[in-house]
C-alpha cells in the first residue's frame, strides 16, 4: 500500500476528517487543510501558520533541501507525519523537537541519503516509523535510542552497505520490542541481495587499530629490546653511532619516555637485557672492540662493566638472542665474520662463558630461539645457505634441518597463534615470506615483496597479532593476522614521513597504554602509540 493509502487509513484511526477544506486564513499557500490535518504539495518551503491543533501533516514534492533542528516547533500536537517524493537529503539532529505526542512518522520515497543520530530525539510517543525507499547506505548507531513504544520499523528500499557501522543494527532487531522491515544489502559485493535479518552479526569484524606517532628517540639505533625491572618496563636500544646501550622508563609525570641508563659500548648491534631478581645483565654485541657484559647488581647501584665475552669466537657480530636452556640463561650470539663463529654462552658461576660454537665459517646474521614439541630449538640465518634449524639434545645444539626454498634470508622471527607455530623470514629484495611448522619443516604460507627490508617483524598487541616488514626505499607496511584464514592482511603505512632504514621493533604496555618502538639505523628512534578503533561505532 502507498503513503497516501496508509495515510488515508492512519487519519481515520486517530478521528481525522478525510473530506479536505480549507478554513479561512489557517491553510499555508500549496496546502489543502480540514480541521486537525493538513497535505502540503511543492511548496518551495516548509509551511507555517498551522492551527495548533494540527493532528495529521503530509508533505509532498516540497523544495526543502534538508529538515534542521526545530522543524516543526509551531505543531506540538501532530500525531502522524508524512513525507513522500520530496528532494531532501538530510535529516539533522532534533528536526522533530517538541513532537512528544508524534506516534506516525513516514519518510518514505525521498532522497535521504544522511540522517543524524539524534534526529529522532524526543519521540517518545512514536510507535510507527518509515525510512523506507531513500538512499540511505548506513544508519547511525543509537538512531533509535530512547524510543521505547515503538512497535513498527521499516527500512526497505534502501541501498545499504552491510558493513561495520550497521552492526548495531543487526545486534539490535532481535532485542528490540519492533518488528522490521529490512530490506536487502546493496553492497558489499560478497553480501549483495542478501536480506539484512539473515546477516550473522557474529561474522563481523569491526574492531582494529591505528598507529599514530607519540614520541622520537634522537640518534639511530639498530636494535630495541623490552624488558621488565623492578616491576617497571624498560626499553634498551643499541646505538652505534652514539655508542651506546640507552635504557629508556616511562616518567609518569611528564607522561614520556625519558633516559635512564647509558652503557658505554662503541659500535654496538644488540644490547640484549637478563634479569635476574634484583640483578640486570646487559649483553653488548660490538662490532669493533669485542662484546661485552654489564651488570646491575641491585636497583641502588649503576650499572658496571663486568666481563669481556669470547673474544675469539666474537669477531663480528651480527645479532643476539636470549634463551634458557636446562633451567640457565644463555645468550646465543651470530658472528657474520669468516673467521668467527656463532657462539652459544652460558652462565657459569658469576659469569657467561662459551658453551658450543655453531655454524663456523657461514657469516651468519640473525639467530632466533623458538620451541618446538616443547623443545628448544635454535635457526640460524646466513647469507651462504638457507636457514638452519638446531634443535637442543644432550647439552648441545644439534642440526635437525634447514629451511626448503628460502635462499638469501637475512633474519627470521617466529610466534605462535592458535596453537601454531609460525616464521617470518626477511628477505632484503624479492619476497619476505611467512611459514607454518607442520611438526617435522617448516611449509610456505605466504610471500610479501621486500623492498629493501632488513626487519620482518611479529608482534603481539592486546589481542592482535601483527607483524611490520621494514623497507629502506619506501613505506613500512603493518599486517594483521586473519586467524580464519592464517594469513596476514596489509592494516597500515608507517608514514609519512617513512622510517629510515627500520631495522627492529618493539612493543611495550605502560600504564595500559600500547607502544611501538620503531629502531632506524638512518633515522631517529620512532615511537607509536597504538589506539584501538571499533569501527562499528
Amino acid at each position: 500500500m502507498g503513503g497516501a493509502g496508509i495515510l488515508l487509513l492512519l487519519l481515520a484511526g486517530v478521528g481525522v476528517e478525510v473530506a479536505w477544506r480549507s478554513p479561512k486564513g489557517k491553510c499555508p499557500l500549496r496546502c489543502s487543510c480540514s480541521k486537525d490535518s493538513a497535505l502540503c504539495e511543492g511548496s518551495p518551503d516548509l509551511p507555517e501558520n498551522f492551527p495548533p491543533t494540527l493532528l495529521s501533516l503530509s508533505l509532498v514534492r516540497m523544495g526543502v533541501r534538508q529538515l534542521k533542528a526545530g522543524s516543526f516547533l509551531k505543531m506540538p500536537s501532530l500525531h502522524l507525519l508524512l513525507f513522500t517524493s520530496n528532494t531532501f537529503s538530510m535529516i539533522e539532529d532534533d528536526a522533530f523537537a517538541g513532537l512528544s505526542h508524534l506516534q506516525y512518522l513516514f519518510i518514505e520515497d525521498n532522497e535521504i541519503a544522511s540522517i543524524s543520530k539524534n534526529a529522532l530525539r524526543g519521540l517518545r510517543s512514536l510507535t510507527h516509523l518509515s525510512l523506507a525507499n531513500n538512499q540511505l547506505e548506513t544508519l547511525p548507531r543509537f538512531l533509535f535510542r530512547g524510543l521505547e513504544t515503538l512497535t513498527h520499523v521499516d527500512l526497505r528500499g534502501n541501498p545499504f552497505q552491510c558493513d561495520c557501522r550497521l552492526l548495531w543494527l543487526l545486534q539490535w532487531i532481535p532485542v528490540g520490542n519492533a518488528s522490521v522491515g529490512t530490506g536487502v544489502c546493496a553492497g558489499p559485493a560478497t553480501l549483495a541481495h542478501m536480506q539484512l535479518h539473515h546477516l550473522d552479526p557474529k561474522t563481523f569484524k569491526c574492531r582494529t587499530i591505528e598507529l599514530s606517532r607519540f614520541q622520537t628517540i634522537g640518534e639511530s639505533a639498530l636494535a630495541v629490546e623490552p624488558f621488565s625491572y623492578q616491576g617497571e618496563p624498560h626499553i634498551i636500544l643499541a646505538q652505534p653511532f652514539a655508542g651506546r646501550c640507552l635504557v629508556l622508563a616511562w616518567d609518569y609525570s611528564l607522561q614520556r619516555f625519558q633516559t635512564k641508563e647509558e652503557l658505554s659500548a662503541p659500535s654496538v648491534v644488540s644490547c640484549k637485557p637478563l634479569v635476574l631478581g634484583p640483578r640486570l645483565f646487559v649483553l653488548a654485541a660490538r662490532l669493533w672492540g669485542g662484546s661485552q657484559l654489564w651488570a646491575q647488581h641491585s636497583p641502588d647501584l649503576r650499572p658496571a662493566l663486568m666481563q669481556a665475552l669470547a673474544p675469539r669466537q666474537l669477531l663480528r657480530p651480527n645479532d643476539a638472542e636470549l634463551l634458557w636452556l636446562d633451567g640457565q640463561p644463555c645468550f646465543v650470539v651470530a658472528d657474520a665474520s669468516k673467521a668467527g663463529s656463532t657462539t652459544l654462552l652460558c652462565r657459569e658461576g658469576s659469569g657467561f662463558y662459551p658453551r658450543q660454537s655453531l655454524h663456523a665459517w657461514h657469516r651468519d646474521t640473525d639467530a632466533e630461539a623458538l620451541e618446538l614439541a616443547g623443545r628448544p630449538h635454535l635457526l640460524l640465518a646466513s647469507v651462504s645457505q638457507r636457514p638452519v634449524l638446531f634443535h637442543w639434545s644432550g647439552g648441545r645444539f644439534e642440526r635437525r634441518t634447514d629451511i626448503p626454498e628460502a635462499e638469501d634470508v637475512y633474519a627470521t622471527r617466529h610466534f605462535q597463534a592458535g596453537g601454531e607455530v609460525f616464521l617470518c623470514l626477511t628477505r632484503y629484495i624479492g619476497d619476505s615470506m611467512v611459514m607454518r611448522w607442520d611438526g617435522s619443516m617448516f611449509r610456505l604460507l605466504q610471500q610479501l615483496p621486500s623492498r629493501g627490508a632488513h626487519v620482518f617483524q611479529p608482534l603481539l598487541i592486546a589481542k592482535d597479532q601483527l607483524a611490520i616488514l621494514g623497507s629502506d626505499f619506501a613505506f613500512s607496511h603493518v599486517f594483521l593476522l586473519k586467524p580464519n584464514k592464517r594469513l596476514l592482511e596489509p592494516l597500515q603505512e608507517l608514514g609519512p614521513p617513512a622510517l629510515l632504514a627500520p631495522r627492529a621493533f618493539a612493543h611495550v604496555v605502560i600504564a595500559g597504554k600500547h607502544f611501538l618502538f620503531a629502531a632506524c639505523f638512518k633515522g631517529p628512534t620512532q615511537i607509536y602509540q597504538v589506539h584501538e578503533l571499533d569501527l562499528s561505532a
